[in-house]
């Protein structure tokens, strides 16, 4: 039986994290994230998982890998210069294939820049961010109810693809308050164990191997450096080097489209709207008060991988405007993809976008 209730952005992250069978959090406090670290901290224990605040977030981050190698499912939760702090260990999470969610309630930048405004600057970090070649998962909520829902996918995303996968949300929808419904069950995903007979890293056909999980009779050795499917470092060797990267960017890359969650509107429109997080709320509040309007609209929940052919259901697009808390960020991702102008709103300091502000732009390029 389903139950409403009135929740914070982060709450619901929270929430969900719970309800989808999160059992370790390690984290270290930040605005504007700091609130899914209390709310885990007063729960967690309770359902007998381990709640621990760490040093600092390449601590929460290294706590997080490890605790996922026992079996547990894990969550930490920062903001800007946190996130920054955890890249290293989120490319050794990538290497080896580590199932963990990171939360990243975005703000403005650089170095501590805004603490308490929203921004949407930390999209091409969250992708690209740690050295080397990988692919990641990145979910952004644009509302406190998918704050719930979206953390609760996000771990069954990171079991089934033994991926880092990241919640890119930002302050205005981590802070606000809304009503949401709370479904009776959420769906688990188990995560696939080793099976009998194979190598730790092994790869299945789908291009990820199953889970050696500690203390479940495996042998098996993880490593940071680039290794062999024993998991033994094998570091000089060109070609063990170039399958192991290749099949770790594959595994992702491969299954955009069973990743790709999106929204289409109006899809034979000539002007089309493409918008994550915050900005989705302004382009509904336009395409509510101009009902009939020709306006399209793409409305991404998973950004990471870029749901490229999402773009192909817009035919007759003449233009996209792409509205974010940043300098345009998603909107070069577009760029690579359509060969109509994709015209970036920027929006730095913290306020979002208004309704007037966006029709404005629209009408000055039709």
């Amino acid at each position: 039986m389903t139950k409403t209730e009135f929740w914070q952005g982060n709450t619901a992250c929270a929430e969900g994290a719970l309800a989808a069978g999160c059992t370790f959090f390690g984290g270290y406090p930040i605005t504007p994230s700091t609130e899914v670290a209390e709310h885990m901290a007063v729960k967690l224990p309770k359902k007998k998982g381990v709640f621990v605040q760490m040093e600092d977030e390449i601590a929460s981050m290294a706590a997080i890998i490890g605790a996922s190698w026992t079996g547990a499912r894990v969550m930490t939760a920062t903001s800007g210069p946190g996130f920054s702090l955890m890249m290293e260990n989120i490319g050794f999470a990538a290497m080896t294939e580590t199932p963990c969610v990171i939360v990243n309630i975005q703000r403005g930048g650089p170095s501590t820049g805004q603490p308490t405004m929203a921004a949407q600057g930390d999209m091409l970090q969250c992708r690209f961010g740690s050295h080397g070649d990988y692919s990641v998962i990145a979910l952004c909520p644009a509302s406190v109810q998918e704050m719930y829902e979206l953390t609760a996918r996000a771990f069954n995303l990171a079991d089934q693809y033994r991926v880092p996968v990241f919640l890119m949300a930002d302050e205005i929808i981590g802070h606000m308050r809304e009503r949401i419904t709370i479904p009776e069950k959420i769906d688990h995903l188990s995560r696939r164990e080793l099976a009998a007979g194979k190598l730790p890293f092994q790869a299945d056909t789908d291009l990820i191997p199953g889970f050696a999980t500690f203390g479940k009779g495996h042998g098996v050795h993880v490593t940071g450096l680039t290794h062999d499917e024993r998991g033994y470092p094998c570091t000089t060797n060109p070609g063990v080097h170039a399958a192991l990267v290749q099949r770790l960017v594959n595994k992702i890359e491969n299954a955009r489209n069973a990743i790709a969650d999106y929204d289409v509107i109006n899809p034979d429109a000539r002007q089309v709207v493409i918008a994550y997080g915050a900005p989705v709320r302004t382009v509904q509040q336009v395409l509510h008060d101009r009902k009939g309007t020709d306006i399209g609209f793409l409305r991404l929940r998973t950004v990471w991988p870029f749901p490229e052919d999402a773009l192909k259901k817009f035919n007759n697009a003449r233009m996209f405007f792409i509205p974010e808390l940043n300098m345009g960020q998603i909107a070069r991702e577009i760029e690579r993809h359509v060969k109509v102008p994709v015209i970036s709103l920027p929006k730095l300091g913290g306020d979002l976008h208004t309704p007037a502000e966006l029709i404005k732009d629209l009408e000055a390029h039709k």
